[in-house]
């Protein structure tokens, strides 16, 4: 057998290429048949994958987007290619048309079954009722949020306020006539 990594031939019993060392195990097991049970179910997994992926709006929306794009770039090159001639366009513009109406074909159904699953979605939403959004409430147990009714206070904060520190610090201070402080008077 040769390595898939180096290229150099090894035995066929071999577990590790005798060049580089690559690991040759799975090479000899598909060889023989007896793949390992994840790589057999792997293209069942994508399968799978591809089915699961296809049912969010988003994905759809993004497949049928990227096929309408592509499908309009390839109109574009076939546009170009009858008008310009560039490279014998002018006889092959048309099989430019193929993907371009391929992608457009796939890209519209895409945009809309995403516009039916949008539907259905807010369908949904509309049909339940508004309470599911609420916690319920179970007379059992206390209220969750109970009134707050704040002590009274034996102390008047407006009478414990001392004068502050920069009160007054000011009034030596000469005023301009616009009545903005200016300096410390001249003696």
């Amino acid at each position: 057998m040769f390595c898939p990594k180096c290229g150099t031939q090894n035995p066929e019993t071999g577990r590790f290429c005798r060049s580089c060392g690559a690991d040759l195990g799975n090479v000899s097991a598909a060889l023989s048949g007896d793949l390992p049970a994840k790589y057999k179910d792997a293209g069942t997994a994508h399968i799978h994958y591809e089915a699961k992926r296809r049912q969010d709006p988003n994905e759809v929306f993004g497949d049928s987007m990227k096929s309408i794009i592509s499908g309009i770039g390839f109109l574009i090159i076939s546009m170009v290619l009858f008008f310009t001639g560039v490279a014998g366009g002018h006889a092959w513009w048309w099989a430019m048309l193929f993907p371009a109406f391929g992608l457009f074909a796939k890209g519209i159904p895409d945009y809309l079954k995403y516009r039916k699953m949008e539907g259905q979605k807010t369908e949904i939403a509309a049909q339940m009722p508004q309470t599911l959004n609420q916690t319920p409430i179970n007379n059992a147990l206390p209220p969750t949020q109970t009134e707050y009714i704040s002590p009274e206070s034996r102390y008047k904060t407006g009478d414990l306020v001392p004068p502050s520190v920069v009160e007054n610090t000011t009034r030596l201070l000469e005023i301009d006539k616009d009545g903005e402080t200016e300096t410390l008077p001249k003696k």
